[in-house]
């Protein structure tokens, strides 16, 4: 029989969004060299992936089940297997999946998600370590997406708690890792199906819960880099550039960064850092290629701090002149498509293969952008676009559109103009950027999908200006402009498209883009060449992104052994 809690459980609250997580931070891995960092192998990393068979447990609510399976005496050897990463309504388990384009699949009370009826899957795996991993070494445990939300334990211990189901989470367990446990560390993890978090990540995709990208324990040396950033800027003519590195040490420590060009050493810097204020290095470089999307040429960065960091890097500069976005001086056309993370067997747990086949075949066919629909995407999918030319538009994790559906007169109220909710908003702002910032292929952010507007729009904008200023911010929204740096539009007419670049946007010298248009389900798409020729014809349409890349088929389960699509 369910017992109700005393107090609000943390995936109920909306005081909490994580505890006893580190600070967001860049993508990186560290290595113990520099030949280990370059060959981007993750298995050379200063890391352990912690994917795999994971034993499991599903109940119908967090109030029900083995509430103290994260006990250190307890036997999970009663529970059933499971893969990580996985959802797991893709694996047998649970009601669903279930699809929903607006409407909140709950009775909506936010911030409040139902203590009942909010599925709860319970899951247990062991590691060793070493004592070389250990030694003098801070412990990271990172899950790259949860979704929903989580709490975590080690050892029977608490480590914390995080929401933002497409967001990375990170623990420092340095204290609670053990050498020489006989059954290893025991790593357990609850994840709730639902939290107050829930009511911003209203995408039009299926709902599905689960551990659904990598889990890594990272060891970091005692003194280590905390976060960089990188600026390629160019000069009036586009030719040379100054390469700007933000770095930030946790204590003093020496540290050289290295550009390489196909093995080739270019430049070398040597600095001090004292770990107290983030310290620029500021090298010139004469006539660096340039990075496009057809010409989309990476070098090595290298940062030695006795461990060693790389990270491909390209040279571009992204601008608005006279109100035309530009990219190295040169005006840039979107043709691009809106994608959703999803595989019709796994769900958002997407294979790496499958992955590089999307866009492969983007790139066979002509487009050159992408726009993240509708949240931060797993890390690779930015490493192969830098790698392969494709512009990104990467969106925060936030849609609330369900709003819109249930007979508010301003929907905007209970959310995204709500001021309860701002520092919600901002996490996933902060989240996004600071995991992305150094991806070359990415030249704008959104501030999501669908939310009405708001204060906290304005917040999320001002948080981003704070770590960034060299791209620019789009909401489609946001239908004035008065936070965005560009008009967005979702499937206006031709001559709609046409009225504003004619009008509106050379009066605030802003262009537009279409963030969604000629909508490629049922009995769609149609006026494309209209649209192009339009795009083509006037300087300040950025171009599109189609709805969308592909249909979201899902694995579904008649009973134990008939499934179907």
């Amino acid at each position: 029989m369910s017992v109700f809690p005393a107090t609000a459980p943390d995936w109920n609250n909306l005081q909490v969004i994580h505890r006893n997580t580190l600070p967001p931070r860049p993508h990186f891995f560290v290595y113990d060299d520099e030949r280990s960092a370059l060959s981007r192998d993750t298995k050379e990393a200063r890391t352990k992936c912690l994917s795999g068979t994971w034993k499991f447990n599903l109940s119908k609510t967090p109030l029900e089940g083995p509430s103290h399976f994260y006990a250190q005496d307890f036997d999970a050897s009663g529970f059933d297997d499971v893969k990580v990463p996985g959802m797991w309504q893709c694996q047998g388990y649970g009601e669903g999946p279930h699809y929903a384009n607006i409407q909140y699949p709950w009775p909506v009370d936010p911030p409040n998600v139902p203590l009942e009826y909010n599925e709860c899957g319970r899951y247990v795996t062991s590691f060793h370590v070493t004592e070389e991993f250990v030694k003098d070494a801070q412990l990271r445990l990172r899950f790259e997406g949860v979704d929903s939300s989580f709490t975590v334990w080690l050892n029977g211990v608490e480590v914390g708690y995080s929401q933002g189901s497409r967001n990375p989470s990170e623990f420092d367990i340095t204290d609670l890792v053990e050498l020489d446990r006989p059954n290893g560390n025991i790593l357990a993890v609850e994840v709730y199906q639902r939290c107050d978090g829930s009511y911003i990540e209203d995408q039009d995709q299926w709902w599905l819960s689960g551990i659904f990208r990598d889990v890594y324990l990272h060891s970091f040396p005692k003194v280590h880099l905390v976060d960089f950033q990188v600026e390629t800027d160019l000069d009036d003519k586009y030719q040379d550039a100054v390469l700007k590195v933000k770095i930030q040490m946790n204590a003093e420590s020496d540290v050289e960064i290295k550009l390489l060009d196909s093995g080739r050493e270019i430049i070398k810097d040597f600095k001090k850092l004292n770990g107290k204020e983030p310290t620029t290095f500021e090298i010139p470089i004469s006539n660096p290629v340039k990075w496009t999307a057809e010409t989309p040429y990476l070098y090595d960065l290298v940062m030695d701090f006795g461990k060693v960091i790389s990270h491909r890097i390209g040279f571009r500069k992204t601008e608005l002149l006279d109100g035309v976005f530009h990219i190295n001086g040169q005006p840039i056309k979107f043709r691009g498509v809106n994608r959703h993370e999803h595989h019709p067997d796994t769900g958002r747990a997407v294979p790496l293969e499958f992955l590089k086949h999307d866009l492969n075949l983007m790139k066979l066919h002509g487009l050159n952008a992408i726009r993240m629909s509708h949240q931060i995407n797993d890390f690779r999918l930015y490493e192969l676009a830098d790698e392969l030319g494709l512009w990104i538009l990467d969106e925060a994790d936030l849609e609330c559109h369900g709003f819109d559906e249930i007979g508010l007169e301003n929907p905007a109220s209970y959310l995204s103009d709500n001021p309860e909710w701002e520092v919600a908003y901002v996490d996933r702002a902060i989240q996004m950027v600071q995991r992305d910032k150094n991806f070359t292929s990415i030249i704008m952010w959104s501030l999501g999908n669908e939310s009405f507007y708001g204060r906290n729009h304005q917040a999320m904008y001002d948080a981003i200006r704070q770590i960034d200023n060299t791209r620019l911010i789009h909401y489609e929204g946001d239908q004035e402009a008065k936070t965005s740096d560009v008009y967005s539009r979702m499937y206006p007419p031709v001559s709609t498209v046409i009225d504003m670049a004619e009008n509106v946007c050379v009066q605030t010298n802003k262009p537009l883009v279409l963030c969604e248009y000629i909508h490629a389900m049922g009995n769609g798409p149609g006026a494309i060449k209209e649209y192009i020729d339009a795009f083509y014809q006037y300087p300040r349409l950025m171009g599109g992104f189609l709805w969308e890349w592909s249909n979201h088929v899902s694995l579904a389960f008649l009973d134990e052994k008939s499934k179907y699509h």
